[in-house]
């Protein structure tokens, strides 16, 4: 898996490399019947035969002609740190969005109605016309069969997207995640309903990669990524993790999929990870990826966010403070600040929605990256066309700081600032 060399060694020797190399990396786990295989510009799932081991299927894989790799095909999961389960609350709070939207308009949140001032002087409100491709567990964005759109959308909120689990042009959600995510990005607002989407009049490409369990193979999500860089996308959103172990060379399908989308001028921005550690995982540590940590209500590093020299910067994910002496927003003792709220599903039903609670985690604070970056690309800010490093260079030069100055390893370079990242002129500006 890791070592390239195994083509190289002797062919009684491979199989034993390959079911060490599968031992060496247990905690990831990966689709049990087949094994993904890499040729030349092409990549192929192929089934392990009745009887065989994946390590085995792999090694006799490796030495084939032309196969540059073969890798298992490793599962990757939602970062929701809790996805509910439970009947939740309904409507939003007696003081409207802005009391229940903290991470929109609050002390700590990432300065939305200026965002929606700026972009909107640049003709350009909510961020019309750009598509935001949404990886994820599905969208409720239709009304077909048992499924209902969510109501705090419209048929116009979508471009056709595709369900890569199903096979079906209908990327229905089967899980409630991924509508959660889509409704931080491109909520309808103004329409004495519901909460608010940051990029409100940006249009949701629903592509489902992960399960109704919030499980995903890597040569599914790359396919996603993939369909979303053809079919228009400027932004992916993927809100989801592998296991810290799985490296580059366990889903070489993946990190081709993402290079092939930053050569096609795609920004993609991924969840930083909620176990609590330093070590990034993937896909948000891949080159060109924006990596995006979260916050909390207090403006402290949410106690679940993964941290390190990998993160990009941070964005509202809710929860409880981390425990880091010396930063006076983290107050660990105290209660928990509140989650981020969203329309989804109440249960596990599709035709019912409300605001549940319980959801928190990286997952939460990814879009609001992608929605911040869909304004920029609107308003026209960086360019009619500007590139993802120009994009997340914005980002990151209009961020707010946390911490002190020794804190870049926790906020990468700081919380999110929607409406400075939309301002006039500044880093990277144009005319």
């Amino acid at each position: 898996m890791r070592d390239r060399r195994l083509t190289a060694l002797a062919a009684w020797a491979a199989p034993l490399i390959a079911c060490l190399l599968l031992a060496s990396s247990a905690a990831g786990s990966y689709a049990p019947d087949e094994v993904v295989v890499g040729h030349a510009g092409s990549t192929e799932r192929v089934p392990v035969p009745p009887g065989a081991s994946i390590a085995a299927t792999i090694a006799r894989l490796r030495r084939e002609p032309g196969v540059q790799w073969a890798v298992p095909d490793y599962v990757a999961h939602a970062t929701a740190v809790s996805i509910p389960n439970d009947p939740g609350t309904t409507g939003s709070s007696p003081g409207g969005w802005q009391q229940t939207q903290w991470n929109f308009n609050g002390q700590f949140g990432i300065n939305a109605p200026q965002a929606w001032g700026n972009v909107a002087a640049d003709g350009a409100p909510g961020g019309a016309k750009v598509i935001v491709a949404v990886l994820d567990t599905g969208v409720a964005y239709a009304n077909r069969g048992r499924y209902r759109r969510s109501p705090d959308f419209n048929k116009y909120s979508f471009v056709q997207g595709y369900d890569f689990i199903a096979r079906t042009h209908y990327a229905n959600d089967h899980n409630g995640h991924g509508t959660f995510v889509a409704g931080t990005i491109a909520e309808a607002t103004d329409n004495h309903y519901g909460l608010t989407g940051l990029a409100y009049a940006a249009r949701i490409m629903p592509v489902r990669v992960l399960d109704g369990a919030g499980e995903g193979d890597a040569s599914v999500i790359a396919e996603g990524v993939r369909f979303a860089v053809k079919h228009g996308a400027r932004i992916i959103n993927l809100s989801l993790e592998f296991s810290s172990d799985v490296g580059a060379s366990d889903i070489p399908e993946l990190i081709e999929a993402l290079h092939y989308a930053n050569r096609h001028n795609v920004l993609v921005a991924a969840a930083a990870g909620n176990e609590s550690s330093t070590a990034i995982p993937y896909p948000a540590r891949a080159k060109h990826v924006i990596a995006v940590g979260a916050t909390t209500e207090h403006g402290c590093l949410a106690s679940y966010s993964n941290d390190g020299p990998g993160i990009t910067l941070v964005a509202p994910g809710g929860g409880p403070d981390a425990s880091l002496p010396g930063d006076p927003n983290c107050n660990p003792e105290l209660p928990a600040g509140n989650d981020i709220f969203q329309m989804t599903f109440t249960g596990s039903s599709p035709r019912v929605f409300g605001f549940p609670p319980g959801y928190e985690g990286t997952s939460m604070a990814t879009p609001h990256v992608t929605a911040t970056a869909a304004l920029i690309i609107a308003a026209g800010i960086l360019g009619r066309k500007p590139t993802p490093a120009q994009i997340t260079a914005r980002l990151k030069a209009t961020a707010r700081k946390l911490g002190g100055p020794q804190d870049q390893a926790l906020y990468g370079a700081g919380l999110l600032d929607a409406g400075a990242a939309t301002a006039p002129g500044g880093p990277g500006a144009v005319g």
